[in-house]
């Protein structure tokens, strides 16, 4: 495959798990900051900080507003991931690469994009905005189901996957430390009950919150749920998860190739320390710095896969 049709997809399948992942991050902002009693406006900080364009967003306003914060993440265009700039660019990735995917995943991002583009054509209101934010994951899971549903399970599918599965482990990852590095108000508060329903509005925003307690028979605990968003592996948007479905990948393609790249050992090392870790050392290292060294990882992995197959995002 031409190393410029395999970064389309890639990108193509990045800039779509963006699009949800950031409205996931909204959600989990707008959740936190309603039970807090002091105002919300700050907690719009931890979250702009951690999708990485708090400076993109000063570059625009004197200072943290909650109404446009959100806006600034939902429909921005100077925002590159922004929901609206990334299913953008998704779309256009798609136009690129109309040959290699189907017909049925090229309907479903081009209707995606234009309802998007629709609803987001003007500032959504507090009211709207939980409307607003399930709309964009049901539209990205149409596009998921058009993709699992009508493709090939090749090098094409591979590359889709690839770029899906490295985003998504990088959200997972945000919204983990929005909630136990910045939004904790403060240590003293840790096990409190406010502790306890911000720990759940991280599974919500997830969509873990049912499987967890099935898993856990109804018990809630700050560390289980870490736990379980870190290293279970039956969890789809898990660490541990999205890592093994990263190497799978890049293992199916170093076998249709028959080259191994440093990608892929890269993965093995990220893979094994998912796979022998605990969440007690976790905790024990720091959270915060555990995510920080993840994130480091995983952002080094996407530009070796990107070097190691010759193509640009």
């Amino acid at each position: 495959m031409l190393g410029k049709t395999a970064g389309g997809l890639f990108w193509m399948f990045r800039y779509l798990e963006r699009s949800e992942n950031t409205a996931r991050l909204i959600e989990a902002g707008f959740r936190i900051a309603l039970t807090r009693a002091d105002g919300d406006d700050d907690e719009w900080t931890s979250v702009l900080q951690t999708a990485a364009v708090s400076h993109l967003y000063f570059q625009k306003h004197e200072q943290i507003d909650a109404a446009k914060a959100i806006d600034f993440m939902l429909r921005d265009m100077s925002n590159p991931s922004s929901v609206l700039s990334a299913i953008a660019a998704a779309r256009m990735n798609a136009r690129l690469v109309r040959t290699a995917i189907t017909r049925e995943v090229w309907e479903a991002v081009n209707d995606t994009y234009m309802i998007l583009k629709r609803e987001l054509a003007r500032p959504v209101s507090a009211r709207d905005l939980p409307e607003v934010l399930a709309l964009i994951r049901q539209q990205s899971a149409l596009v998921r189901g058009a993709m699992h549903g009508t493709m090939l399970r090749n090098d094409i599918f591979d590359f889709c996957r690839l770029g899906t599965f490295l985003e998504r482990a990088d959200n997972t990852a945000r919204i983990l430390d929005v909630k136990y590095y910045v939004l904790l108000p403060s240590i003293s508060q840790i096990g409190s009950s406010l502790d306890n329903v911000q720990w759940e509005t991280i599974l919500r925003s997830v969509a873990g919150m049912r499987a967890y307690r099935w898993i856990t028979q109804g018990e809630t605990s700050p560390i289980g749920i870490a736990d379980f968003l870190i290293f279970d592996t039956r969890m789809p948007r898990s660490l541990a998860f999205s890592a093994g479905k990263i190497a799978t990948n890049l293992a199916y393609l170093e076998k249709a190739y028959g080259l191994r790249h440093p990608s892929h050992d890269q993965i093995d090392v990220i893979s094994a320390r998912l796979t022998h870790g605990t969440i007690d050392r976790v905790f024990e290292d720091g959270l915060h710095e555990f995510i920080t060294d993840f994130l480091t990882d995983i952002a080094r992995l996407g530009q070796q896969i990107e070097t190691d197959y010759r193509f640009l995002g």
